[in-house]
């Protein structure tokens, strides 16, 4: 009786521990002075630069229109993120700077391959053109 009782609280608190992990691993936490960072590329500035650095290195893996239908979505993990959702667009230009340039799980770092700041910050601005 004691294993039995030993076994199903152990399982049960495998259970709990395994969901509060993976509900914590779920949420992008950003380091708060990324969330308050103020993007310092005017909008209109080099549109069609942040268009192509977005084809380029975001396309692929987050699609055309941003909705995460890209060529390799299918072979990742996770939740690709839909940049014309009212959920994604209300994230600051900080949190989006953060989260392309440093990623996490599938979500690659681009710090190395797009060594300038200012490229990142012109594919948020192009991200912003991509809400409904």
């Amino acid at each position: 009786m004691k294993t039995i009782k030993f076994f199903t609280l152990a399982g049960l608190f495998a259970f709990i521990s395994l969901s509060f992990t993976t509900s914590m691993q779920d949420k992008w936490v950003v380091p708060a002075k990324y969330v308050t960072m103020k993007n310092p590329v005017p909008a209109s500035q080099d549109a069609s630069i942040g268009k192509s650095l977005y084809d380029k290195h975001c396309k692929s893996c987050h699609g055309k229109e941003g909705y995460g239908d890209g060529t390799k979505a299918e072979g990742l993990k996770g939740d690709l993120g839909d940049f014309s959702s009212e959920k994604f667009q209300k994230q600051t230009d900080g949190e989006l700077f953060y989260k392309t340039s440093f990623g996490r799980d599938d979500m690659p770092e681009y710090t190395k391959k797009m060594p300038e700041d200012e490229d990142r910050w012109l594919i948020v601005n192009y991200m912003r053109t991509l809400k409904e």
